[in-house]
């Protein structure tokens, strides 16, 4: 029994042995790979080969501020850390993954600086003025440097994973500032040239609205933009964008002009689809009793509108029955009116219409025998008959002509 219990302290010692000769040494200021073996009260405990755990503290775990160790290391993960501290008495061993990563970080943020590589980050805070990323170091992109559009609201974009290049670095000040915004440009542009050299004038596409101005809306067309004016968002006047269309709506749009030195597409809704005047051509025809809306009074009548983008012209003679110096004595712009078809040519978008037509006459204009005319005043003599003796004058004629017409000249002659 005795020569059991020696054997068993025998194996024992000689594990210990092996134990301590294997242990790793370890001082302040040491760096050395571990294992994340466990993480509580958002500490993370860190195996190394040594007597005891390692902890890594959550400010000691990122360059970014976090809120869960969770949210920078997980169980079995490897990392390389620096001994902050060590007392073996306390059994105390405080490790540092943020400085390391620090020390690594600017080597590599100042390669990527020179060479304008693009590379992945992901959004740990949303501050005041931009978002902040974790590069080893602490990075910030600026609100303007984040997307090519303006952005309001950024609270959606915790978490997200961002393509960006290093825009400005600053050692000494320990200072990193990102664009996301660069990359996307260059994406674009690179898209648009693409884009652009497939495009032709009268080509129709599907598109997506994606922003509205007051002078147009931005429609992607396959990764790039193009403008429809808002002249060119319907056949009828808009006032604004918005009341057309409206931010993520799919359209039907036609190429207008392609300008690639300017980076320019123009694009037309209203032109993708089909006209007033040709939908007009199988509703309206000569003689049709129509109502419209009086939209424009000029001098010489009234345009009105008597369906979306056809206008035609109640010219002043046909729009009362009795004489009006101007269409404004009985129309003004706005009004609802009846009115008949007098001509209607599609072709030349030409339209002429009466509202006198559509009314009756009042009786006092109703036609009746004209008032006889009464006799004629003698006609005057041309001066050139005076003196032909080819020609004949009664004595009226002479009267009228000598006393009236030439009754100046002769008292000047005496």
């Amino acid at each position: 029994m005795s020569e059991e219990i020696n054997v068993q302290e025998s194996v024992a010692e000689e594990v210990t042995q092996d134990a301590m000769d294997n242990m790793v040494t370890l001082k302040k200021g040491d760096t050395v790979k571990g294992t994340i073996v466990k993480i509580e009260d958002n500490q993370a405990y860190v195996s190394l080969g040594y007597k005891y755990d390692g902890i890594i503290q959550l400010r000691d775990l990122s360059a970014v501020q976090l809120e869960n160790a969770t949210d920078a290391v997980e169980i079995g993960q490897e990392v390389e850390v620096k001994v902050v501290s060590i007392d073996d008495n306390k059994e105390s061993l405080i490790l540092s993954k943020k400085l390391v990563d620090g020390e690594k970080a600017w080597d590599e943020l100042e390669q990527r600086f020179e060479s304008g590589e693009v590379f992945e980050v992901i959004v740990a805070d949303v501050v005041k003025g931009g978002l902040v990323v974790d590069v080893g170091v602490r990075g910030f992109i600026p609100a303007s440097m984040v997307e090519r559009h303006f952005v309001e609201d950024f609270s959606d974009y915790k978490g997200r994973t961002l393509r960006v290049k290093v825009k400005e670095i600053d050692r000494e000040n320990n200072k990193v500032i990102l664009s996301a915004k660069e990359v996307l440009e260059a994406e674009f542009e690179q898209k648009k040239q693409e884009v652009m050299s497939s495009l032709e004038v009268g080509q129709e596409l599907e598109g997506t609205v994606q922003r509205l101005t007051p002078f147009g809306a931005f429609v992607d067309i396959g990764g790039v933009d193009g403008l429809v004016h808002v002249s060119e968002l319907s056949w009828q006047h808009v006032a604004h964008p918005k009341d057309v269309v409206a931010e993520g709506q799919s359209v039907k749009v036609k190429v207008l002009k392609v300008d690639p030195a300017a980076g320019k597409i123009s694009l037309s809704v209203k032109a993708a689809q089909p006209g007033p005047w040709e939908t007009a051509a199988d509703q309206f025809k000569t003689g049709d009793i129509v109502t419209g809306t009086v939209r424009r009074i000029v001098s010489f009548g009234a345009f009105v509108e008597i369906a979306p983008g056809v206008e035609g012209l109640v010219h002043i003679s046909q729009i009362a029955h009795q004489h009006i110096a101007t269409p404004y004595e009985v129309l003004k712009e706005g009004q609802e009116v009846s009115a008949k078809v007098l001509d209607f040519n599609a072709a030349e978008k030409r339209v002429s219409l009466s509202i006198k037509e559509t009314e009756e006459a009042p009786e006092d204009l109703a036609p009746s025998a004209r008032p006889e005319r009464g006799p004629r005043a003698p006609r005057a003599p041309k001066v050139e008959d005076i003196n032909n003796p080819n020609v004949s004058l009664n004595s009226s004629s002479m009267s009228y002509s000598l006393g009236e017409r030439f009754g100046d000249k002769l008292s000047k002659l005496k």
